[in-house]
């Protein structure tokens, strides 16, 4: 069986670099996003931070390890004390006055299904809800 990756596309009336600013920004990134203590879109950085469910908080280890300006953005994504181990590629695309995201998800599967806060269903309205309304919200609020 073929394990698809888990990817979210949406497209904003804004600039790319001013997505980009969205994603690589810490205090930028703290209103729509985690708040992660530090982070630059350098290969080789890694930045922590703390996310989950009304249930229970995780705290998530990522990695970067692909930056192209503008462009893309990727960065490994795991669990403290979970098995497993993911990747989230961020990609913009120009289209005129809009910029389209494109968010990918893999390796969703490689995580201990002792929680429903690890399913793909739980992943996916996760990542609707944060490209759908949470970035969106603070674009236009940024324009």
């Amino acid at each position: 069986m073929e394990i698809k990756p888990l990817i979210v596309e949406r497209i904003y009336t804004a600039a790319s670099d001013k997505i980009w600013e969205a994603l690589t920004d810490k205090n930028k990134m703290k209103q729509w996003y985690f708040d992660i203590a530090g982070f630059k879109p350098e290969v080789g950085f890694e930045f922590t931070f703390n996310g989950g469910s009304d249930e229970k908080t995780y705290v998530h280890f990522c990695k970067v390890i692909e930056v192209i300006p503008n462009k893309k953005l990727k960065h490994s994504w795991h669990y403290q004390g979970y098995e497993g181990m993911s990747y989230v590629t961020w990609e913009l695309f120009d289209e005129g006055e809009k910029t389209q995201l494109k968010l990918t998800h893999e390796g969703l599967e490689t995580f201990p299904q002792v929680s429903k806060d690890f399913s793909r269903e739980s992943f996916t309205q996760g990542w609707n809800y944060i490209l759908g309304t949470s970035l969106k919200t603070f674009l236009e609020k940024q324009s």
